[in-house]
């Protein structure tokens, strides 16, 4: 596997985004490893919140939510996809499968981290790899909450604006990643913004995760990662692990999931779900403040399973 990695230097101008890197390094599936890049916020013995950003981001997304977290005491830990962000980049975009992507954020979580009593926050593929770790290991999560995503088998077609940027992706000669997160927004970028999105890319040899995701979204009953996903959704909709939707009011592309979860999993009877308002698909982008205030009324509202237990370093 060829491995690129991004020079320190592109991310040394970050509006609002000072918190330092950590780094460690997980299988890379293939006999090598990759480093994986997080960052860290709050007092280290406050319940665990991860945040999970999706295409094409990274943790840099959740910077006005995550003050909101840690203000309220929770322990914030926001890491970087592989391809993404600040982490390993490996180059051939045949090097990423849904599994891997899975199985690269639960050996940070679990086997480095070693984090229990979990509250996920997901959204876009944030969400995909998210729902999957929970189906597959409940019993390291105290509650999920689920912000503009799903979890799609191939047993439904997408939604047509979906494949209009499939498409869109895989025809561009070259990818503008900030193009493609001003395109989710409501609000308007600005330059320092945008190029922050465009740091982690200093070439388009670096981009071959952003490319690779969305022909890895199951489309179809055969995909390779159906069976799996199917299963997570068995396990999800017998789970009693509080689920809280915070979807936005802007989202074409993922706003049918919402009434599906909602209806679907045990956990989210009875929870208050919040609309976050004036947000297209990256709410944290448009109102992550917002989001960060319906993520701590969630998690501080009442005993969660698992939150006693913390653990990490």
């Amino acid at each position: 596997m060829r491995v690129l990695r991004t020079p320190e230097p592109r991310f040394g101008a970050l509006p609002g985004f000072d918190l330092p890197p950590h780094y460690d390094d997980v299988p890379d599936q293939d006999g090598g490893v990759l480093r994986m890049a997080w960052v860290e916020d709050g007092p280290a013995d406050g319940p665990v919140v991860v945040l999970l950003h999706g295409e094409p981001s990274w943790s840099f997304l959740y910077r006005t939510t995550i003050p909101a977290l840690t203000a309220a005491g929770l322990r914030v830990v926001a890491p970087d996809l592989v391809g993404f962000g600040r982490s390993d980049k490996p180059a051939d975009p045949a090097d990423h499968s849904y599994a891997r992507h899975v199985e690269w954020v639960r050996a940070l979580l679990f086997d480095v981290l070693d984090l229990h009593g979990v509250t996920l926050v997901g959204q876009d593929w944030g969400g995909l790899i998210g729902l999957r770790l929970v189906g597959e290991h409940a019993d390291r999560f105290a509650a999920v909450v689920a912000a503009n995503t799903g979890l799609p088998t191939g047993d439904h077609d997408m939604p047509e604006v979906w494949w209009q940027f499939r498409r869109a992706v895989e025809k561009a000669e070259t990818l503008d990643v900030a193009r493609l997160v001003q395109a989710g927004c409501r609000t308007r970028l600005t330059p320092e913004v945008r190029a922050a999105y465009d740091a982690p890319f200093p070439d388009e040899s670096f981009k071959a995760g952003p490319r690779a995701m969305p022909t890895l979204v199951p489309t179809r009953p055969d995909d390779p990662a159906s069976a799996a996903n199917r299963a997570a959704w068995a396990a999800l909709t017998s789970s009693d692990l509080p689920f809280l939707c915070a979807f936005s009011d802007g989202d074409p592309i993922t706003a049918a999931m919402e009434p599906v979860l909602r209806r679907s999993i045990p956990g989210a009877a009875g929870e208050d779900h919040p609309t976050i308002e004036g947000a297209g698909h990256f709410l944290q982008e448009d109102a992550g403040e917002a989001l960060g205030r319906a993520i701590v009324r969630f998690v501080t509202s009442g005993p969660m399973p698992g939150k006693p237990h913390q653990g990490g370093r």
